[in-house]
């Protein structure tokens, strides 16, 4: 009799060895192939950063921020660049609320509208690229700008274009 229950003992804690390690076998694959996918997944983002890396670096190419030559431009008639970014736009968007027609944009509104500029990008510490809309139409102007001594802005239009109204 004793014979036999050491026999079911080894039998059972052979079945329950064997069941140990095909489960672990199971689980060390499947955690095996999820390290692969994430790993596959890991180097594609890598991939998509570096690429969107690239794009912004082409994109802020023409930018005030980014113009080594630019910032030591003002740096050496001593404006902070980082308060005279914002200095410049706040003069530009304060035309906007000039009664009548826009003193930059050149083109008239639609009736009961007006052209307000939405939106400016910093070239470089002489032009300025900027959209303008009436809700009905937009268009984009290209300015040259001067800091006076007074830190006053003066705004020069050199070229604009208003898209075609469909």
């Amino acid at each position: 009799m004793k014979q036999r229950i050491f026999m079911y003992l080894f039998v059972f804690s052979v079945l329950l060895i064997l069941f140990q390690y095909v489960n672990a076998k199971r689980v060390f694959e499947n955690l095996n192939t999820t390290l692969e996918k994430r790993e596959a997944a890991l180097l594609t983002y890598k991939d998509s950063v570096a690429s969107l890396e690239n794009a912004y670096l082409n994109a802020a190419h023409f930018n005030l921020a980014h113009n080594e030559d630019a910032i030591s431009y003002f740096e050496a008639d001593g404006y902070n660049i980082d308060s005279l970014i914002p200095l410049v736009k706040d003069e530009l968007y304060k035309l906007n609320e000039v009664k009548g027609q826009h003193p930059i944009v050149p083109y008239g509104s639609s009736e009961g509208r007006k052209m307000m500029i939405n939106t400016v990008k910093m070239l470089n510490h002489k032009w300025i690229i900027a959209d303008f809309s009436d809700g009905e139409f937009w268009g984009e102007v290209f300015l040259t700008y001067q800091i006076n001594n007074n830190h006053t802005v003066t705004f020069t239009l050199v070229e604009s274009f208003l898209y075609p109204f469909d």
